[in-house]
């Protein structure tokens, strides 16, 4: 297997993503293109707190 460096999920320009490598492959397998949307919570803040019960 050919070693691949993603910089990450969000397309971006001339950049190798995860995002745009998925595009492409649905695009292949099915001739029609995409826009794939994440979610997730990375903000700063957002993680729970372990109180005791």
């Amino acid at each position: 297997m050919m070693e691949k460096n993603l910089i990450g999920w969000q397309k971006q320009p001339n950049k190798l993503n995860i995002q745009g490598t998925i595009e492409k492959a649905i695009q292949l397998i099915t001739g029609e293109e995409v826009d794939l949307t994440a979610s997730g919570r990375t903000d700063a803040g957002v993680h729970a707190i372990r109180t005791s019960c």
